[in-house]
């Protein structure tokens, strides 16, 4: 196995083995550990096998409960696993400021991924508690948005009833979100109105006598106008979320980095309009300000970009010693490909494919030299090691080819 050396030049291009071949990556999967758009981790893994990505990335909101049976899969289907993780924060100063960061509705709120965690999952006290306070502090919004939910059922005569029990027995499995109950609402609708004119009335009175907008035979634009109409800002079944269910920033690292991840920046990047967060607008200040905070990855859902403005970032940020990742989230209904693409079903091109894969083997590097009680990518106190992507993406290469032979 190779070994770290200080001597490589970051933005030298990789010089491929002979014989190595560019793997599909996708580093960025919910389950329905948190939200997803698969059943079970089981069908997550068909997908990818039949489109060919052969490294996953498991990536839920605040829990590794799905890592077990995520690396199971895993080694049945010879598809190398990243274990991952997700937190919605708050910058405090960022907040006062008004600066808009990855959350374009919401000044201060960050949300921030953790790369690369240890595999079996492993956490300190008292970040193991905190993070299950921040579990059900999520839980607590969702159940009191379920219960304003039956409130409005009622009050339009209807016999729909929503039960959190029956949510976590039939669609959840470790947390539970504004968009599960948007499912069970859905398929209640569905079984008991089969027509569409049935559909029509029924949500024509759920929303104060608004026609629906949605195609009243798609599971997922239903859900989506269900989550529009009822659970945002200003909706009868709305409920602010409180203090307790955003850590800071600076702990969320800390709790990162305690169980052994990298600290990852989600780069919204550029939005359908072609425009950017005040806090992304300027890459090279975003850069700066990146590291001052002692952040040293980003990534990307490239479905939501540009082809050419994806490249020019993502290009910017790994020729500059920054690691870069790309995945498709598939956190909401929508069933879309497992292969990464960028908006409008734009395929990546050669050499963003292949950053995409040295990323992953960077992360997969960091994985293999922790599980040896080295140091990885980032130190324990989240400072870079060594000043070169390079040599972790020679190592991941190995580590990953060896798996999936």
């Amino acid at each position: 196995m190779s070994t770290i050396s200080e001597n490589t030049d970051v933005t030298s291009p990789w010089k491929e083995p002979k014989g190595a071949k560019i793997l599909n990556v996708n580093a960025h999967v919910h389950t329905p550990y948190s939200f997803s758009a698969f059943k079970n981790i089981t069908e997550i893994f068909q997908l990818a096998n039949e489109q060919d990505v052969k490294v996953l990335g498991i990536n839920d909101f605040y829990s590794t409960d799905g890592y077990e049976e995520f690396s199971q899969r895993a080694g049945e289907f010879k598809i190398f696993p990243l274990f991952n993780i997700e937190f919605i924060g708050v910058n405090q100063k960022d907040k006062e400021k008004g600066l808009r960061l990855n959350d374009p509705g919401n000044p201060g709120r960050v949300y921030m991924s953790g790369k690369g965690l240890n595999y079996p999952p492993k956490l300190d006290e008292p970040y193991a508690s905190q993070v299950n306070e921040i579990k059900q502090e999520v839980i607590k919004r969702v159940s009191q948005m379920l219960d304003k939910t039956n409130i409005l059922l009622s009050e339009i005569g209807s016999d729909i009833k929503l039960c959190m029990d029956e949510i976590f027995e039939k669609y959840a499995v470790d947390l539970v979100r504004e968009r599960h109950v948007a499912k069970a609402l859905r398929i209640k609708v569905f079984e008991k109105f089969v027509s569409v004119q049935e559909r029509t009335e029924f949500f024509k009175k759920l929303y104060d006598g608004q026609m629906p907008g949605a195609d009243l035979e798609s599971n997922v634009s239903v859900e989506n106008e269900i989550r529009n109409m009822l659970f945002k800002a200003g909706k009868k079944a709305f409920v602010e979320e409180g203090a307790k269910a955003f850590l800071p920033i600076k702990l969320i690292k800390e709790i990162i980095l305690n169980a052994g991840g990298i600290p990852t920046y989600p780069l919204l990047a550029d939005d359908a309009k072609g425009d950017y967060t005040a806090f992304e607008r300027d890459k090279e200040v975003l850069l700066k300000e990146l590291k001052d905070r002692n952040v040293h990855s980003v990534e990307f859902i490239p479905n939501r970009n540009n082809l050419d403005l994806l490249k020019e970032y993502a290009m910017f940020f790994w020729k500059n010693g920054v690691l870069v990742t790309f995945g498709t989230e598939h956190n909401s209904p929508d069933m879309i490909p497992m292969k990464v693409e960028t908006r409008g079903g734009v395929d990546l091109d050669d050499e963003l494919k292949s950053l995409s894969y040295q990323g992953a083997c960077v992360v997969a590097a960091h994985q293999y030299l922790k599980s040896k009680g080295q140091e990885g990518y980032v130190k324990e106190n989240g400072e870079r090691n060594g000043d070169s992507l390079q040599p972790f993406v020679e190592i991941g290469h190995e580590v990953i080819t060896k798996f999936i032979q």
